[in-house]
């Protein structure tokens, strides 16, 4: 950009000033840059947001005072990175996912992402993998899931699939036996209703084998609409896979299939009941998203996606409004390629939004990393302490033992997953005084990722 200094030496010898033309093109790149070259200054109130956020971002990180904007303190990076980007919908190869969910980190930070939730279809099997990645990469882990359901009003011919997206505390939820059964039962389900459209292909003309939808799926992995669409193409029954679900697969469609999907409201209780904080996902794709949203509402749903990779969807945005729910989005990114899918990162949240999910999320995540550290304080046994580990960046490793106590495990964790006012309450101190007097097996240690 030129700047004014230029322009007024750039004169001819004579002293003569540049053509008109010349200076209306001038006078226009000016205005452009009034328009949109400067960055928006932010409000106190987007400043205080975005403040909360990147100290919740960063406990496990050296903050530093930069300035004072607004009066308000400022804290940032000791790289003093402006934005924090969170992704808070992907998928891993866990589910219908094209990358391992190391991949999934190593693209996610190669896009800034700073924090992301893998929400696989049914399954949590893969953050254990994601956050062993992400301290690799600096980048925070919100372990999620995407729970699919089924809406079923008094109308049999209303009734529609909905999906339930669950953030949960770095601690993982708590009842994770009883949340995992119910995950089970529904990718019991998966394998069902793959079959079926498999079944109903078949009857279509379309030969296709059930082998071929279980090599691509992968061992011990829960076949999903995607497995079966990719399945189609390479066998060369359709172009793409969005010809193969425009043709068969869409949702009541000639091979479109369910399973075991529990009632949407069960599903939302339960996330509740475990510690999380449940968000319906993509309500655009919903047939009627106002009777489902009211419903939600009254069995605790906390959010709505509303932003996508093209902005806000004001409808949404008035909806989410109405109800009081928590105005969120993520990308849904599969690693499938081509334009026709968002990219990791790709969803803008306002500092605002991301402060305003924090603040419900978190004393939701406290009371949840309580109840894990005093089931163990009561029980101190191996799959307990297996319960504290399986999420929070923990190893338990054989021979090796760099901790005595429970209380050094419940300080290390809170200090990576609870701000320094959070984790120094009374609550907390009855549990380090508990388990002060607990040793953790010998032959077993703790290492921190």
């Amino acid at each position: 950009m030129v700047d004014d200094g230029f322009v007024n030496a750039s004169s001819n010898c004579n002293g003569n000033q540049e053509s008109p033309r010349k200076t209306k093109d001038i006078n226009k790149k000016k205005k452009k840059k009034k328009r949109g070259g400067s960055k928006k200054k932010m409000t106190v109130e987007q400043t205080l947001a975005s403040k909360s956020v990147s100290e919740w971002v960063y406990l496990d990180r050296k903050l530093v005072a930069d300035d004072f904007d607004f009066g308000v303190h400022k804290t940032v990076m000791m790289r003093r990175e402006d934005k924090v980007v969170f992704e808070l919908h992907t998928h891993s190869k866990f589910s219908d996912g094209f990358l391992s969910p190391s991949k999934l980190v190593e693209r996610a930070h190669g896009n800034g992402v700073k924090v992301l939730a893998l929400t696989d279809h049914d399954t949590m099997s893969g953050i254990p993998e994601a956050t062993e990645a992400a301290r690799r990469f600096g980048i925070k882990i919100i372990p999620g899931v995407e729970i699919s359901t089924m809406f079923s009003p008094r109308n049999p011919e209303a009734e529609e699939p909905v999906h339930i997206l669950a953030y949960y505390s770095s601690g993982g939820p708590t009842r994770s036996d009883e949340l995992e059964k119910f995950l089970a039962n529904i990718r019991d389900g998966r394998y069902l209703r793959a079959k079926d459209m498999v079944l109903k292909l078949n009857k279509l003309k379309l030969p296709l084998k059930w082998e071929h939808v279980t090599r691509i799926t992968g061992k011990g992995v829960a076949p999903g609409r995607l497995h079966v669409a990719r399945a189609m193409v390479e066998a060369g029954y359709v172009e793409n896979l969005k010809q193969a679900f425009a043709r068969y697969l869409y949702d009541g469609g000639p091979a479109y299939s369910t399973g075991n999907e529990p009632l949407v409201e069960e599903a939302v209780q339960l996330i509740c009941e475990t510690g999380g904080v449940a968000v319906l996902a993509h309500p655009w794709a919903l047939k009627n998203p106002v009777a489902i949203i009211q419903r939600l509402k009254d069995a605790g749903l906390h959010g709505m996606e509303v932003y996508r990779s093209d902005g806000k969807l004001a409808v949404y945005s008035d909806l989410a409004d109405a109800y009081g729910l928590l105005k969120l989005g993520g990308s849904d990114y599969h690693g499938r390629g081509g334009n026709s899918e968002s990219e990791l990162g790709s969803v803008n949240l306002p500092a605002i939004a991301l402060h305003d999910f924090l603040k419900v999320a978190r004393p939701i995540w406290y009371h949840a990393i309580k109840d894990i550290f005093e089931r163990y304080a009561e029980e101190p046994s191996d799959l307990n302490l297996a319960r504290i580990t399986k999420f929070g960046g923990t190893k338990i490793l054989k021979g090796n033992s760099p901790m005595s106590c429970g209380k050094d495990l419940i300080d290390r964790c809170l200090s990576l997953w609870l701000t320094t006012e959070e984790r120094q309450t009374a609550e907390f101190e009855a549990i380090k005084i508990k388990l002060s007097c607990v040793t953790i097996n010998q032959g077993v240690g703790l290492a921190f990722l």
